[in-house]
């Protein structure tokens, strides 16, 4: 997560605040958030990023599975669900 330049805050606000992921597999949860941005990235800059956090649940306990980031800008944003 951290090689995707993802905080564990960010992490947090996007399970928070999220909406659902819909390319989440079966059994598998997944939540997307757009944080305003507007910084540099691999030396481009860029106004927006997009977290995404896949997890599930195994009795009851919280799971991380993985998480990833995209750079850009005008991301399609949906009602949190």
């Amino acid at each position: 997560m951290f090689q995707r330049g993802i905080s564990i805050e960010e992490i947090q606000e996007t399970l928070n605040k999220g909406w659902d992921a819909d390319d989440a597999k079966e059994g598998i949860l997944g939540k997307v958030f757009i944080f305003s941005y507007n910084e540099q990235w691999e030396e481009k800059f860029f106004e927006e990023k997009e977290v995404t956090v896949y997890y599930k649940y195994k009795a009851e306990k919280f799971i991380l599975l993985t998480s990833k980031a995209r750079y850009g800008k005008n991301f399609l944003r949906k009602e949190r669900r």
